[in-house]
């Protein structure tokens, strides 16, 4: 539950160093997310390598997990490219705090409705009751929103349901592949991280690839923070952690990173919250405690433990599936 709750919570500040890497670098989420994903991939493959040296037995050698799930690699890189991008755009837009709890509210109920729809998964009370309120607490999100948070609002709430969309895809593709251990999801996800960087190239080359270096250390500090600390570091304390701890507890543990999150929005970068937005990002985020007490319930119920599931998001684990993001 610590490695949980550390990599949630190093998640939680990825997208305020987004927000000051725009101020100092003069690059857009694009080019952040390019960066991010490039510096963070370099450090996986090493972590990846110490494991496998470590615990020979333990990690899954990384081309042959890409050969048994390319096509759920590929997917998965070309989504996780298009929900962090699409996150980090919206923290331009909207502020950290409800580009967070957007991302994060509505992933969880779309990938309900999207299992219910798609993969014939039938919807608990508790997974009804999630989605209402999610539903409730987006419309008041999005009639509360003003300028005091972001320039734009309501397109960085677009922006933020696109990254939810995003991660929601990847994950229901992953249920819909079956299951893996924690150590197979993490070789998936860093082959997902080098087909996300390579899908980013050409339209960060568009955006403007390199960042100004009139302010060079603070620049270079940032980009090496992002892929360090909520990439690199983030990424594998989760997977360590969900080896011990069932993923309907790491789904409520890591509500850690929007908390996280509205804390530095408010306390660092001075957003305001009216109560409006309060009162939705409360719902948001109850939607997904109902949702992990109605999986719960039904895996007690079933019998069956809480195996793990394909979608890899940053730190998006609403249960039934792991997290995102974000």
């Amino acid at each position: 539950m610590l490695y949980v709750a550390i990599a949630a919570t190093a998640w939680g500040t990825g997208g305020a160093a987004a927000a000051e890497l725009y101020e100092a670098g003069g690059i857009g989420p694009i080019s952040v997310s390019f960066w991010r994903f490039v510096t963070g991939l370099v450090l996986l493959l090493a972590a990846h390598a110490v494991l496998r040296r470590r615990f020979t037995a333990g990690a899954a050698p990384l081309r042959a997990s890409f050969t048994v799930n390319r096509r759920r690699v590929l997917v998965t890189g070309a989504g996780l490219a298009v929900y962090q991008t699409a996150y980090f755009a919206s923290v331009q837009q909207a502020g950290l705090t409800l580009a967070t709890v957007v991302t994060l509210g509505a992933g969880p109920v779309l990938i309900t409705v999207g299992a219910r729809l798609t993969l014939g998964e039938r919807t608990s009370a508790a997974g009804t009751a999630a989605v209402a309120s999610g539903v409730i607490g987006l419309v008041l999100l999005m009639g509360g929103a003003d300028r005091s948070a972001g320039p734009s609002p309501l397109p960085g709430i677009g922006l933020a349901l696109l990254s939810a969309a995003g991660y929601a895809g990847v994950t229901l593709l992953g249920r819909s592949s079956g299951r893996d251990d924690a150590d197979g999801a993490f070789a998936s996800m860093v082959t997902g991280f080098a087909v996300g960087t390579a899908c980013l190239l050409p339209m960060a080359l568009l955006e403007g690839l390199l960042p100004d270096l009139e302010g060079a250390s603070w620049t270079l500090g940032l980009i090496l923070y992002l892929g360090a600390v909520p990439t690199a570091l983030a990424y594998t304390l989760f997977f360590a952690g969900l080896k011990a701890v069932r993923a309907t507890t790491a789904s409520v543990v890591a509500l850690v990173e929007p908390l996280t999150a509205a804390l530095i929005g408010v306390l660092v970068l001075g957003e305001r919250l009216s109560a409006s937005v309060l009162t939705g990002t409360a719902l948001l985020l109850l939607s997904v405690l109902w949702l992990a007490a109605g999986e719960r319930g039904g895996r007690v119920s079933a019998g069956r433990p809480c195996a793990l599931d394909n979608g890899l998001g940053e730190g998006r684990t609403a249960a039934p599936f792991p997290r995102r993001r974000a």
